[in-house]
């Protein structure tokens, strides 16, 4: 699988022999470096282990909170509570930089797929409020 964003390229797979084919083959067309085991691509960290690879967004979150104007960008006339709003972003994110998701090295071979409802719930327009959680071999990859 040969992943393609702009000039970064994510090649994957479970051949380490066609994995070298096609890292030659593009090499032979086209200017690149080959970074090795993945780390990082699209803001996104990995870390691989026995029980699996472990994805997430720490560096990203890092980021945001040293730069937090980007959370106050388009506030024209702020009030305390947009300013309590902004606080709370801030020490959810400090505290979930270490949190990702988990794809599992052994898994099953399904597509299980969850969803909830609460008529009513939103407080302020009385609406309806649906949740769902997609996960494709043990690993979530979707949810709301």
């Amino acid at each position: 699988m040969v992943l393609v964003y702009v000039d970064d390229l994510l090649i994957t797979g479970s051949s380490q022999h066609l994995l070298k084919q096609i890292r030659d083959k593009l090499q032979t067309k086209f200017k690149m470096k080959d970074l090795g085991e993945l780390k990082l691509f699209l803001g996104i960290e990995f870390a691989r282990s026995s029980k699996g690879i472990v994805m997430c967004q720490r560096k990203y979150a890092v980021e945001l909170i040293t730069e937090v104007h980007v959370l106050s960008q388009y506030m024209h006339s702020p009030k305390v509570s947009h300013m309590e709003a902004a606080l709370r972003v801030v020490k959810y994110i400090k505290e979930a930089t270490g949190l990702g998701l988990l794809m599992p090295a052994k898994s099953s071979n399904q597509l299980l797929t969850y969803c909830d409802s609460d008529w009513g719930a939103c407080l302020q327009t009385r609406s309806s409020v649906t949740g769902y959680l997609v996960k494709f071999k043990d690993a979530l990859f979707s949810w709301k």
